[in-house]
């Protein structure tokens, strides 16, 4: 039995994630799916957090900036930004 002021005896939650973190790594791993499913085995998606600053979501094509959420562009939430990186992905494919 239990002493009735052990910690144990009601365990605390360990604190979630801050949301804007979570958000931001949720939206990567759904366009870094979406893109795959667009072009198999053509492409090597990487992402890197930004521990230090918050709110960055920069896609980059052969060393181009091609969306940046801190330059107004926000997430890749709509069609015609998702096409926007294919037309860049693709322009970037042809030139090899």
């Amino acid at each position: 039995m239990w002493p009735h002021n052990c910690d144990l005896v009601t365990p605390r939650r360990p604190p979630s994630p801050p949301l804007p973190g979570l958000a931001l790594f949720s939206a990567y791993l759904q366009l870094k799916k979406k893109l795959e499913d667009e072009f198999p085995g053509c492409l090597d998606i990487c992402g890197e957090g930004t521990p230090q600053v918050t709110g960055f979501f920069e896609v980059m094509v052969a060393g181009k900036l091609v969306h940046s959420k801190k330059r107004g562009d926000g997430y890749v939430d709509t069609e015609s930004k998702f096409l926007k990186l294919v037309a860049a992905i693709k322009a970037a494919l042809a030139q090899g």
